[in-house]
């Protein structure tokens, strides 16, 4: 999987999500290998998007089309202070259930010492995780040069999520999370998308 994280502060939700729905319903059909995208607004007028594709070579076909060109021209005007891209084929995902039932979903974003051993901790243990936070639907995480990371997480609902951060997790989940905390190279942020807009092919 390969995905693009597409951030920056906008001037009007609304719009973006107008133009969102725009791209879905006049581009998706022609853009090959692309598997869904994640995008929302926080509270503080920060968009977040989340784009995922099969291959790299598909994500820059897409890239390279007229349309997408066209639709990019109008859609940038919306960031105040420009976008940041990120881009990574350094992937994990995890789906213990259906992401696409997620009512919220969380964005958390930083920079870690050891990116290998901090995307082998990401994927331990899913099924005990699962069973402790029934809240979470899934995750995809990105790796990106310089040890920053990124991750999308999918809960049921938000009144859930913050219910499940409030659990005390077992001896084993909780070396995991303290072993994740250690290797931090600086504090995560996070961007809380209350309204997440989901697209899929399907």
């Amino acid at each position: 999987m390969f995905v693009q994280v597409v951030q920056g502060k906008v001037s009007d939700a609304e719009r973006m999500h107008e133009q969102l729905d725009k791209w879905m319903r006049d581009l998706a059909p022609g853009a090959t290998g692309w598997l869904g995208s994640t995008c929302g607004v926080t509270e503080d007028g920060t968009c977040v998007c989340f784009v995922r594709f099969d291959t790299p070579e598909h994500a820059r076909q897409n890239s390279d089309r007229a349309e997408q060109g066209a639709w990019w021209d109008e859609t940038s005007r919306l960031f105040t202070q420009g976008a940041e891209f990120l881009d990574s084929d350094q992937v994990t995902e995890d789906t213990p259930g259906d992401p696409e039932r997620a009512r919220f979903v969380q964005i958390i974003e930083g920079r870690t010492k050891d990116p290998a051993r901090g995307m082998q901790l990401s994927t331990q243990d899913s099924d005990k995780w699962a069973e402790f936070r029934p809240d979470v639907l899934g995750s995809v995480g990105a790796s990106f040069p310089d040890g920053r990371y990124a991750m999308e997480l999918f809960f049921t609902n938000e009144a859930e999520a913050r219910e499940g951060e409030k659990k005390q997790p077992p001896p084993e989940l909780k070396a995991q999370m303290d072993e994740m905390d250690a290797l931090a190279a600086e504090p995560p942020k996070f961007f809380d998308l209350k309204q997440p807009w989901m697209y899929s092919p399907r």
